[in-house]
């Protein structure tokens, strides 16, 4: 029996995400006027070779924003079995709807940033997920605070802020780095549903919408400041750990591999420059020596 309520929030949140994607364009563009900018809508095919919908990829390549990445999607359709049981849902069918963004600006006193918020029904469950998190280079310690009080007011009215950042803090991390995060953390949520689908879907609108406030004022603060040949090598390795991360962790990454999704859209999260060094260390005493402690937990409990 189709559950028209529930198709009539999923097309609402469909819309949402398109026009998410448009004012997000819309911000790196007041930004990066100059930047080059593809749209490149896609579709796919399912796991049993049936039409399974698509999404719109924007990718963005300049010299303040070296490349970047705002994606939606809304696929639906057979799945894996095996990936379905991994999944969560019920059943061997899912739909699933998202914007998903990536900023890795060129300048490393601005901080690389990611988001993404998600819909997604597998058989008879249904749920949302998604969050932000920032990646700086740089000890600008009042910038991470910035971006942790934006969210932490975001999250005000649903009382959810502690146990987002805690989550978010627990997943992005590079557990086969003795626990080195990737950034300084931000919020995380996955599998959310309280059995209030109207809530549920006004919640993780408003929280989404937050994004552009949560970071962009950073950029504009910190994008024309000069900075040295050790800040950039020190950037480069940073991204290094960040491949890392999507590479072997990410669920998004994977869930998008997993049900035929565009590869280049799912790994366009990736930095355009990276660097990889054996025992790589900054040097001491550094700003980047000092950045270091901040990839830990325990030294961003006080980030908000």
């Amino acid at each position: 029996m189709i559950n028209y309520d529930l198709e009539k929030k999923k097309s609402q949140f469909h819309q949402h995400v398109l026009n998410l994607q448009d004012e997000i364009t819309k911000a790196i563009l007041a930004i990066d006027p100059e930047v080059e900018l593809i749209t490149d809508p896609w579709e796919r095919f399912d796991h049993k070779d049936m039409p399974g919908g698509g999404g719109i990829t924007r990718a963005f390549r300049g010299e303040i924003i070296e490349n970047a990445g705002v994606n939606t999607s809304k696929v639906f359709g057979a799945i894996d079995p095996e990936f379905a049981k991994k999944l969560g849902g019920t059943g061997e069918e899912m739909w699933a709807c998202g914007i998903s963004l990536i900023i890795h600006p060129k300048n490393p006193k601005v901080p690389t940033v990611h988001a993404n918020f998600r819909m997604i029904e597998a058989g008879d469950k249904f749920w949302f997920g998604g969050g932000a998190d920032l990646t700086p280079y740089y000890p600008h310690k009042e910038d991470f605070d910035y971006f942790h009080h934006t969210w932490e007011t975001a999250c005000a009215p649903y009382n959810c802020y502690e146990s987002m950042k805690k989550e978010c803090d627990k997943y992005f991390v590079n557990t086969h780095r003795g626990g080195e995060m990737r950034g300084v953390g931000g919020i995380f949520f996955d599998h959310y549903n309280t059995s209030n689908l109207d809530s549920d879907l006004e919640m993780v609108k408003d929280l989404s919408n937050h994004f552009i406030k949560s970071y962009f004022p950073i950029v504009g603060k910190r994008l024309n400041e000069s900075y040295t040949d050790d800040d950039e090598d020190f950037q480069l390795h940073r991204r290094g750990r960040y491949v890392e991360f999507n590479l072997l962790h990410d669920r998004g990454t994977m869930f998008g591999l997993k049900t035929n999704g565009r590869t280049d859209s799912i790994l366009i999260s990736l930095p355009a420059r990276a660097k990889f060094s054996y025992k790589y260390a900054p040097k001491a005493g550094s700003p980047h020596s000092e950045m270091m402690k901040y990839y830990f937990a325990d030294n961003n409990s006080g980030n908000k």
